[in-house]
């Protein structure tokens, strides 16, 4: 399994060994010490979801308050485009995206650490998306931005009408999420991440 940081600090693209044969394939979609070893803390997997998609169909942009939910995205039927934005404010790369394919062909798998958002989209006619995440889902801690935000300009797919939520329709922009204080911080988020391998480190020296 190899495991590469996308340019944005907190987001990694996973590309696991693929063994086919005459019966089909086998392949890991997630292992928790490579995932260690590349992050340098472990993932808590608290709740999977699994979500079928339409072509057209247009998921996010999506995070959680801090303390956040971290995500590890994989595409189980046909293919999709996941957007990673950084909506970190003060990170460098604030407001900056990167795009991934995810497929049932290629297997990769998406991670993105707390404070990040995300949105998805298929390439096929039917999409299923099946994701790990560190937290239970909370409605009160949801973050929306606009995905269809001008200023962010995301690569969405083309030649079909998109379809989104209501509550992505109402979602607000970017600037006007930072505005509202709705955004969390690049130094809050930074400052989780150093805990998260601080905590692992301490409990690998306690069982050593």
């Amino acid at each position: 399994m190899h495991i590469e940081p996308l340019g944005i600090d907190g987001a990694y693209l996973v590309k696991p060994k693929i063994f086919p044969d005459d019966r089909g394939l086998f392949l890991e979609t997630f292992s928790q010490p490579a995932f260690t070893e590349a992050i340098g803390h472990p993932m808590t997997v608290a709740q999977v979801n699994c979500s079928s998609s339409r072509r057209g169909t247009v998921r996010g942009l999506h995070a959680v308050a801090l303390p956040g939910q971290a995500r590890y995205m994989t595409c189980q039927r046909g293919a999709l485009i996941d957007i990673v934005v950084d909506t970190r404010i003060g990170s460098p790369t604030y407001g900056e995206h990167v795009a991934v394919e995810l497929s049932a062909d290629n297997r990769h798998a998406l991670y993105l650490a707390e404070g990040l958002s995300h949105g998805f989209s298929p390439l096929a006619d039917e999409a299923t998306a099946v994701y790990l995440c560190s937290s239970t889902y909370s409605p009160g801690g949801a973050i929306q931005v606009h995905p269809l935000d001008p200023a962010l300009d995301l690569p969405w797919p083309t030649g079909h009408e998109l379809v989104l939520s209501d509550k992505d329709k109402a979602a607000p922009t970017l600037a006007e999420a930072e505005k509202q204080g709705l955004l969390p911080t690049y130094a809050e988020c930074v400052r989780l991440y150093e805990d998260l391998r601080a905590g692992h480190n301490a409990e690998r020296e306690r069982v050593a």
